[in-house]
Formats: C-alpha cells, sequence, structure tokens
C-alpha cells in the first residue's frame, strides 16, 4: 500500500477551499485457483477433507456447505456450533 498526498484546488477563486488530499493505491495478489475432483457420490467427510487439502479454513468450509445447502444440493441437517 502507497499514500501520497495531492493539492486539490477550486475551479474558481472564492468559491471552495484548496485541500491536502490523500491518494491510496493498494495493490493485491491473487494465487492461482486450486480445486479438488470428488467423485459422484462423494461423502461431506470426502468434501471437506479436499477443502483442507487446498488450504480452506474452518470458517470457508462452513460457508461453502451452508451454500450447497442452500443450493439444494445436500439433503443434511447443518449444526454450527
Amino acid at each position: 500500500m502507497t499514500t501520497r498526498t495531492e493539492v486539490s484546488q477550486p475551479v474558481t477563486l472564492g468559491q471552495g477551499q484548496t485541500e491536502v488530499v490523500p491518494q491510496t493505491t493498494v495493490k493485491t495478489q491473487d494465487g492461482p485457483a486450486q480445486a479438488i475432483h470428488l467423485e459422484e457420490g462423494a461423502t461431506v467427510d470426502e468434501l471437506i477433507r479436499g477443502l483442507q487439502s487446498i488450504g480452506a479454513t474452518a470458517r470457508d468450509i462452513v460457508a461453502i456447505l451452508q451454500a450447497i445447502k442452500a443450493a439444494g444440493a445436500l439433503q443434511a441437517e447443518l449444526e454450527v456450533l
């Protein structure tokens, strides 16, 4: 992240104020996409193990399971403690 200051001046005299304004630039970099392969009829345990193998956090896994359930593709009761 870099921040530099710039001066903003009014277009016409007498209207507005000259101000110092920070301009911040943030650079991010995504890593390569990762995928897991599951066979048809895979269990929730296999899904979770696959997600963990690519670095998914517990929070990520809960969100993924909730999305799968909301899509109607999971016939199970989710209980988040």
